[in-house]
């Protein structure tokens, strides 16, 4: 775990000392793509097109070795003011052995598709802060803890709150976050409901004319069943985020956490990695075209 945290570290450090200090930054925050796990209010402009990836890693289960690798392909428009569209397609890479009830598994597929909505209720430079609502709709063919085949169906919903603390140098935000879903697998034709409920809480500053650094931490409670029927496990991730503005139209954004504290409902410990993991981490790369 201090190996991977210093790695990260000496990354965004390094990032830092070689980012362009562009002076014409603009003042203020965009918070529309600021954040690792979460999403802030903003929308972006009338016709505004972007081009977005983002690769999402999951390490360290209860024993053997676990790792999950999503990487997907998004392009986002906003066709109408407040209003933002995203479609997408994912691709992920299981990498499983001896995991308690997870089959082994070294697999590369097409996992599926998804559909982002979001409309802004509330914009913070004309209220005391800002509100959007998001729901974001997805059906896949590989289920994204085990790899197995079958199909998959959820959505998100997630009310987005955010506000500026300091006016140009600090910015918070609130996520609240509703997540059901399906599941029906290929081989035994085994068929699941479960539902996520969560809130995350982000902070970051501006260190540099186009670099912001800061942390986020998530809390998530899961269940059986759609409608939070019965309690499953929860856990509570922590850790840093760096937002780097490389030139006019492009942007980085890294995010690092770690199951900090967690409890599964069918054992004790300090950790739930029956139902989530231990390390998680995010890379997101966009462009305007």
């Amino acid at each position: 775990m201090g190996g991977r945290a210093c790695k990260f570290w000496t990354v965004i450090v390094c990032a830092i000392v070689l980012a362009p200090a562009r002076s014409s930054a603009e003042a203020g925050f965009d918070t529309e793509h600021i954040f690792g796990f979460m999403i802030g209010t903003d929308i972006g402009n009338v016709g505004e097109r972007e081009f977005q990836t983002q690769t999402t890693g999951r390490f360290g289960k209860g024993g053997g070795a676990y790792r999950a690798l999503e990487h997907e392909v998004e392009i986002e428009v906003v066709p109408l003011p407040n209003f933002r569209v995203e479609v997408g397609g994912t691709a992920s890479l299981h990498h499983i052995t001896g995991v308690p009830g997870i089959d082994d598994r070294r697999q590369f597929n097409f996992q599926g598709i998804s559909l982002d909505l979001r409309y802004r209720l509330l914009d913070r430079e004309r209220a005391p802060f800002g509100l959007t609502i998001a729901a974001e709709l997805h059906g896949d063919r590989i289920d994204e803890t085990s790899g197995a085949k079958g199909r998959m169906y959820g959505t998100e919903f997630t009310f987005a709150f955010d506000r500026e603390l300091i006016p140009n140098f600090a910015i918070g935000a609130l996520n609240l976050i509703y997540q059901p879903e399906w599941a029906r697998f290929e081989i035994g034709g085994a068929s699941e409901k479960s539902s996520t409920i969560g809130a995350a809480f982000a902070g970051l500053v501006r260190v540099r004319p186009n670099v912001l650094l800061g942390g986020e931490m998530r809390y998530f409670r899961q269940y059986e069943g759609i409608g939070l029927s019965e309690f499953s496990g929860q856990a509570l991730f922590v850790g840093p985020t760096a937002y780097f503005q490389l030139s006019e139209r492009s942007r980085l954004t890294a995010s690092w956490s770690m199951q900090a504290w967690g409890r599964p409902a069918s054992s004790g410990g300090n950790l739930d990695l029956v139902n989530f993991e231990r390390h998680q981490a995010r890379l997101v790369f966009g462009v305007n075209f």
